[in-house]
């Protein structure tokens, strides 16, 4: 697994899931529960260091 090395552009994709912070580190809510499927599929091919997985449910 790659670690996440805070390119940011997953906030572009899905920016309920992902945000930066005001000091750039990376932010990910568990909590969110209406997301649509394809931001965050979007987010995981727009990750440059392949960092972001989902698993199917």
């Amino acid at each position: 697994m790659t670690s996440c090395e805070r390119y940011g552009h997953c906030c572009f994709e899905a920016p309920t899931v992902f945000e930066l912070d005001d000091d750039g580190e990376l932010q990910y809510r568990s909590d969110v529960t209406d997301v649509d499927a394809g931001q965050l599929h979007a987010a995981a091919r727009a990750c440059p260091v392949q960092a972001i997985t989902l698993d199917a449910d």
